[in-house]
């Protein structure tokens, strides 16, 4: 019989550190953009500027909770 890894069904420290967080245009589209973030370097709310397919513009993406 195979064993699980001792991990397996614990909490990683990197999903704490680095949460999946979302970026939603502010053009009011609605498009929305997925990735992590480093909470210790970036303790605010984040916003970068990215390509909107909706409005074929770059627009600013902020984080949403």
């Amino acid at each position: 019989m195979t064993q699980l890894p001792q991990w397996k069904g614990t909490a990683l420290a990197r999903n704490e550190v680095r949460p999946v967080i979302k970026l939603k245009s502010t053009a009011g589209t609605g498009y929305t953009y997925v990735t992590r973030k480093n909470r210790r370097n970036d303790p605010d709310r984040l916003t970068l500027r990215k390509y909107d397919p909706t409005i074929r513009r770059h627009v600013l993406f902020r984080e949403e909770r």
